[in-house]
Order: C-alpha cells, then structure tokens, then sequence
C-alpha cells in the first residue's frame, strides 16, 4: 500500500554524493503523497527531529549512512512510527541486512509505491545506549575507529580493509572475561563481536551463519587469533560457512564483557569507552521498512 505521508531526514555529511533531493522530487512529484524533508545539519539534529516526529506521519525515511541509521532507530524504538531506509553511507550494513536496495533511486521507488512490509526486529543495548548492529571490540573496533576519513570518502569500505590488515598485523591477545546467559566464560582472542546482524558490509559475508535481526537472539564471535591462516579461516567462515576452532560462536539474550583496563569499542558506528560492558537484547524493538519481495 502506498503511505499518504512521509518525512525525509537527510544527512548530507554521508558518505555518498548525489541529488537526493531530486531523485525523491522525481519519485513523488506524480503522486499522492504529502511529503516534508528535513536536511540536518548537526548530528543531534537525526535523533532530535526522528523524536518530533512521532505519531506525526506514516514513515520517516533516513538517508544516510549506519550511524545516521541508527540515531533515528533510537528514536524511533518502542514507538509504533516505522522506519525507512535510503542507503547513502560507505558500508550500508544495515539497509544490505534488510535486502533493500543498495542504489538509492530503486530504494525510493520501494518505499513511493508501496512495494513494502513493515517487520519487528531485535535492537540491543549496551551500557544503557541502544544498537543496530553490533559492538566491537579489538581489531574489528580497530579498523573502524584507525580508518583514514579522507581515504573512506575515496574509496569507500575498502579503507576499512586497508586498516584491518594494518591492524591484525600487528593484534595481540586479549583476555576476554564474558558472563553470557549466566554462564562465566574466559577466552583469549583478538576480536571479540556481540552482533544483531550478521551481515559484514561486504557483500553477503556474514560473521558466522544463521544470524538474524529477527530471531530474538544476540550472537557473540570471538576470533582468536590474526596471523595469516587463521584469517584466511575465518574468511572462510563469512564467506563460504566453513568451521573453524578459529572463530568461535555463542548465542545469547544478555552478556557482560569484563576487561583488564578501559578499553575503546564501537557501539554501531560511535567509539565508546569501559573497562566492563553490560549487553542485553531488546527484542522487536523498532519497526522498519522491508521489501515485500526479495530481491534478486
């Protein structure tokens, strides 16, 4: 069913440059819709205004990138004012995890004519601040808070491989205290990743198989080690669901990460700092735009 009315929440410091303005002119401008575009211009301004919007119209559609995403997910949890999605950052995870288009005209076309569902799915919280997608920690933090901004914005979320490879090369160890479900675990690893989603932004590697946004579990990756054979294993495990002792896997409904020091971890795209990390699943928490159809 086409929606009567939408509100668009732009971010123009996302990682793509197009004429947003104009592909969403050219996909209403023949219909029916009541439309209103709020093109922010500091980050506060994605949450504060997702907030105002509540009850207010049928979709708020985001445009930007995972962080932007997120923001207005924040906003929007626990309400019954759906979220849409118009890809327009470097990795897209979470719009790829929802198998909605990667090129932001057909995304449009998708939410203009109504070629949608709208599904319940998991957030998580970590230390009281609500996620989409996943915390990291070591190497998998690394890469993302070491990313060059100048090469992102070249070449995209290659940059974020370039600095992986810098930063594995040089991972050490950490010891990982985890109570998950109750149950105390202590194991040593390079990376450690309490994910909703398992999509990795490359394509259709995932962390490990069978991780879903809407199955009411978080999922918890530990990889051991980064010399050469040990991430060639664990590649083989994202992109072909091989096992290895090399990554290892539980599933959960709440975890605390207990650490040495204060460490730096990403909560989504946000760097964060803390010496211990308390995890929970928040189930069905948002309500968000999918395609009706999958797509090919």
């Amino acid at each position: 069913m086409q929606p009567k009315n939408i509100h668009f929440i732009i971010n123009p410091a996302s990682g793509k440059e197009e004429p947003i303005l104009s592909y969403i002119n050219n996909a209403i401008k023949d219909t029916k819709i009541a439309w209103q575009v709020t093109v922010t211009t500091h980050e506060d301004d994605i949450y504060n205004t997702a907030k105002k919007l509540i009850g207010k119209t049928d979709i708020v559609v985001v445009y930007g990138g995972d962080g932007s995403i997120t923001k207005v997910a924040r906003a929007l949890q626990g309400t019954p004012t759906p979220m849409g999605i118009i890809p327009g950052g470097t990795a897209n995870v979470m719009s790829k995890e929802l198998g909605i288009p990667q090129d932001a005209k057909e995304a449009i076309d998708l939410i203009v004519k109504g070629k949608f569902k709208v599904a319940e799915m998991d957030m998580g919280e970590a230390n009281g601040d609500s996620f989409l997608l996943r915390i990291n920690l070591g190497i998998m933090a690394d890469m993302i808070i070491n990313a060059d901004p100048a090469l992102k914005s070249k070449i995209g979320q290659v940059a974020y491989g370039i600095t992986a490879a810098k930063t594995a090369a040089a991972a050490e160890q950490v010891s990982y205290n985890m109570t998950i479900d109750g149950k105390v675990i202590t194991e040593e690893g390079v990376s450690l990743t309490v994910t909703n989603a398992g999509n990795m932004g490359f394509g259709n590697a995932s962390l490990v198989e069978g991780i879903s946004i809407f199955d009411g579990w978080l999922d918890v990756v530990l990889l051991t080690s980064a010399d050469p054979l040990s991430l060639l294993q664990a590649a083989g495990t994202a992109f072909l669901n091989i096992d290895t002792d090399v990554v290892k896997h539980w599933r959960a409904k709440e975890v605390t990460i207990r650490l040495n020091k204060p460490t730096s971890y990403i909560c989504d795209d946000c760097e964060e700092k803390a010496q211990k990390i308390e995890i929970k699943l928040l189930p069905k928490a948002l309500k968000v735009l999918v395609p009706s159809e999958k797509n090919k």
